[in-house]
C-alpha cells in the first residue's frame, strides 16, 4: 500500500476486528493484523479483467475484507513477465469496510498481512475418480485391457506449500476444523506440527467467477 505512511509509521500494523463466524453471532470475533503489505489470492487480481470480473484490476477499486477500500495503481512483473507485486492506495475513511460517501465496491476480498502471516502446507482434496460409477469404462479402452483405473483423477490430490495464512492459526491443532473464507472448509491434518502445519479441504464452496468461467463467457 503506497500511501500507508498517510496514516501513520509506515512499518505501523493495525488491528481490526473480524467476526469468527457471520451466521452466528455467539461465535463472537477475533482480532485481525493489517499492514502495509498484504498477500491476496493470484485469482482475485487479472490484468486484463473480462466483462463479469468484478475483483481487483488495474484502476479498480475494491474491499478488503474487515479492513479498507484500496485501489491498485500499478502493476510490477519480473524478468520472465510474471506478476511479483501489486501497488495500491488505501482510503483511511474506510475502515471496517464500509465508505462514509456511501460510495460501493462490487467485489471483497480476503488478505493476510505480510509481517505476520504463518505459512502453511494445504491439501486439496477432489473426487478419486472421474466418473461416478468407476466401472464404467468404454468398450474400445476396454478391449484394450482398461479398467476401473483408467477413471482414476489425476488431480484427486494437490499439494500447495508456502500457503500464508493469519497468525491465530498459528496455534490451531490436529482435528480442529476452519472454514477458509471464500475457499471452503479446512481441518487440520494429524501430521501437523508447530514447525509444519497441515490444513486438509474438506468440502468446497461455491465460486461464481469460476462457474461464469468454465461456462467460457465473456
Amino acid at each position: 500500500i503506497t500511501n500507508w505512511a498517510d496514516g501513520g509509521d509506515p512499518d505501523r500494523v493495525e488491528q481490526l476486528e473480524a467476526i469468527n463466524n457471520p451466521e452466528d453471532p455467539a461465535a463472537g470475533t477475533r482480532t485481525v493484523p493489517f499492514a502495509r503489505e498484504l498477500y491476496i489470492e493470484r485469482d482475485d487480481f487479472m490484468e486484463d479483467p473480462p466483462r463479469k470480473f468484478f475483483r481487483l484490476a488495474p484502476g479498480r477499486e475494491v474491499r478488503l475484507r474487515y479492513g479498507y477500500f484500496i485501489t491498485c495503481r500499478e502493476v510490477v512483473k519480473d524478468d520472465a513477465g510474471e506478476i511479483v507485486e501489486l501497488r495500491c492506495t488505501y482510503d483511511p475513511a474506510t475502515r471496517g469496510g464500509d465508505a462514509p460517501d456511501g460510495r460501493k465496491v462490487k467485489a471483497t476480498l480476503h488478505w493476510v498481512a505480510a509481517p505476520t502471516a504463518v505459512q502453511a502446507e494445504v491439501r486439496l482434496y477432489e473426487t478419486l475418480f472421474n466418473k461416478a460409477d468407476p466401472e464404467e469404462v468404454e468398450p474400445e479402452a476396454a478391449a484394450k485391457g482398461a479398467d476401473f483405473r483408467s477413471n482414476l483423477n489425476p488431480d484427486s490430490l494437490r499439494v500447495l506449500n508456502g500457503c500464508m495464512l493469519e497468525p491465530s492459526l498459528a496455534s490451531a491443532t490436529p482435528g480442529q476444523r476452519f472454514q477458509f473464507e471464500r475457499l471452503g472448509y479446512f481441518c487440520v491434518d494429524a501430521d501437523s506440527r508447530p514447525e509444519r502445519r497441515v490444513f486438509n479441504r474438506t468440502a468446497t464452496l461455491r465460486d461464481t467467477w469460476a462457474k461464469i468461467r468454465s461456462r467460457g463467457s465473456p
